[in-house]
């Protein structure tokens, strides 16, 4: 399993400890992913992600999964979350229509 988020597409990232006498060793920025259960209301189901805490915030702020996934740019989703929105996307446009 990848430490990447599902709907941010943020990862591990590379630096340097720098120690006081100044030696450089690598080491890894590690981002803070948790396993969340989010609920889309359009589908009326849960979905369980593993999404970094930034991205809850991001969703909390936006209103809910539904309205994060929608104004979210397809590149950085996961598979699991492109399929989703996609989802939503096919129930909003129904619900609309009718």
């Amino acid at each position: 399993m990848s430490r990447v988020c599902e709907l941010t597409g943020k990862g591990v990232q590379s630096g340097n400890n720098v120690s006081h006498a100044n030696n450089k060793t690598k080491r890894r920025f590690l981002p803070n992913l948790c396993h969340v259960t989010l609920i889309s209301d359009a589908l009326g189901q849960r979905y369980r992600l593993r999404v970094s805490a930034h991205a809850l915030r991001s969703v909390e702020h936006r209103g809910g999964l539904d309205a994060f996934l929608l104004k979210a740019d397809e590149t950085e989703l996961s598979m699991r979350a492109r399929l989703l929105r996609r989802q939503i996307v096919k129930k909003t446009a129904e619900a609309a229509a009718a």
